[in-house]
């Protein structure tokens, strides 16, 4: 049988009753320490912790009113985040009830049965894991709701951010599934965010799971949680995003990578309404906003197989695409510009300024890492600045787009550079990196292991 996690102190001056417990209780909790000092607790909870002390009331001879444990127990209550569970070998009313409103858990009597033993500190880490998890759920929707405060910034003059931004006026407010297109580092977190903060769930979580980040095998405990003892070394049960971003808005970014079967589960959990933890025979209703993200073309996955259409049409009631930046080159300035500000304050700098003949050379280079390639390379210009005004050769990169004349490197030296960067770019997006090289998926996974990549 698996031990209970969690560690459990047991304080009293008689050698026999310390190793009598400690010696029962070690047969099913992960970890058991035992005391005959009641001087050496405080101590070892301030620097070791624990889930449950096991206290004794009286500490000396011809003593036994239970003052010195009330004394213990009130100084545990008021300096450790713990469970204490008192014992007396008296067992008077008054005093047990003094304790509890002290703040035990429960008391158990001398000599105790050891079936009593184990349920009240069964009981004990029980409730234990539950303030522990109520505490972070009430820390999470802290976070959540400090965050809803920080309204998220869409930057850009252009006629197809206007457009964007009026379409989330229009669908925000709604509980439509979204499903946001767009090259990587467009920007798409950011509508997602906005699509949250202006709907009526905003007081709600905005969870966020990089599809392209979660193993295959552990997209189900992931995204739908799992129970205790559902596979190796899961000793409490899991919660999946689905369940933490209930009430909220849950944001699926890299939504094309899904495997064939993981895209079934997901499109049964939508038509459901409905989450089934791994290791569990029954369903959980869920209450979320979806808003999915991609930047593969998944009309064409459809056309090869390799997405399901039903799923499109349950992600897809609207769709926002968000065009690159070198097709919107009106919102470069002022996107430069915020990042200039930002930065400047962020590392201390004075107040930067970009000349108009400079914008100008940035609206000429193409970005081809969108938003996020210009605000990396505007802090890094802003953290080399000397003076007041930044210089656009320190920003653009174009210096970067020949290295086949500036230095004389080797054509496999070459392939190795753009393959990397091609799959950086794609955030280890495998198929959609094959598609942008013109290769199959195996060429380039030939080609990774020719490199070592």
């Amino acid at each position: 049988m698996a031990l209970i996690p969690g560690t459990i102190v047991i304080v009293d001056d008689d050698a026999d009753v310390l190793l009598s417990a400690r010696m029962y209780l070690e047969q099913y909790f992960e970890r058991v320490v035992a005391l005959n000092k009641p001087a050496d607790l405080m101590p070892q909870l301030q620097t070791k912790g624990a889930d449950v002390v096991l206290l004794d009331m009286n500490y000396h001879r011809g003593r036994n009113n239970g003052r010195e444990g009330i004394q213990l127990l009130k100084q545990i209550k008021n300096q450790v985040a713990c469970e204490v569970v008192m014992m007396t070998a008296y067992g008077e009313v008054e005093l047990a009830v003094e304790a509890v409103k002290s703040g035990a858990m429960d008391f158990i009597i001398k000599p105790w049965s050891n079936e009593k033993l184990l349920t009240t500190m069964m009981s004990a880490m029980e409730l234990r894991k539950n303030r522990q998890e109520l505490h972070q759920l009430k820390r999470q929707q802290q976070a959540w709701t400090d965050a809803s405060d920080k309204k998220p910034l869409l930057i850009g003059e252009s006629a197809a951010i206007h457009k964007i931004r009026d379409l989330i006026e229009q669908v925000a407010p709604t509980d439509a599934n979204v499903l946001i297109l767009g090259e990587n580092g467009t920007g798409k977190e950011v509508v997602a965010q906005l699509i949250h903060h202006r709907s009526t769930r905003m007081s709600g979580p905005f969870v966020k799971v990089d599809l392209g980040a979660v193993h295959e095998n552990l997209f189900e405990s992931e995204l739908f949680g799992a129970k205790k003892g559902a596979y190796t070394d899961l000793k409490q049960n899991k919660a999946g995003r689905f369940e933490l971003a209930n009430s909220g808005t849950l944001f699926l970014d890299e939504v094309g990578n899904l495997s064939p079967a993981n895209q079934a589960k997901l499109l049964s959990v939508l038509q459901n309404r409905s989450i089934i933890p791994v290791g569990s025979n029954h369903a959980t209703s869920i209450n979320v906003r979806l808003i999915s993200a991609t930047n593969a073309d998944l009309h064409e996955m459809i056309s090869n197989k390799e997405f399901r259409q039903d799923l499109l049409y349950r992600i897809n009631t609207i769709e926002i695409n968000i065009p690159p930046l070198r097709e919107r080159s009106e919102d470069i300035a002022p996107l430069a510009e915020h990042f200039i500000r930002s930065y400047a304050r962020k590392y201390q700098k004075p107040e930067l300024k970009l000349s108009a003949s400079d914008l100008k050379m940035l609206r000429k280079y193409s970005w081809p890492g969108n938003i996020r390639e210009l605000q990396h390379a505007i802090e890094r210009a802003v953290i080399m600045s000397s003076g007041d005004l930044l210089i656009a050769d320190q920003i653009s990169p174009k210096r970067k787009t020949n290295l086949a004349e500036e230095f004389p490197i080797k054509l496999d030296e070459l392939e190795r550079q753009h393959i990397e960067n091609v799959i950086e770019r794609n955030r280890g997006n495998i198929s959609q990196a094959a598609k942008d090289l013109g290769l199959t998926r195996a060429a380039l996974y030939r080609r990774i292991e020719k490199h070592g990549l």
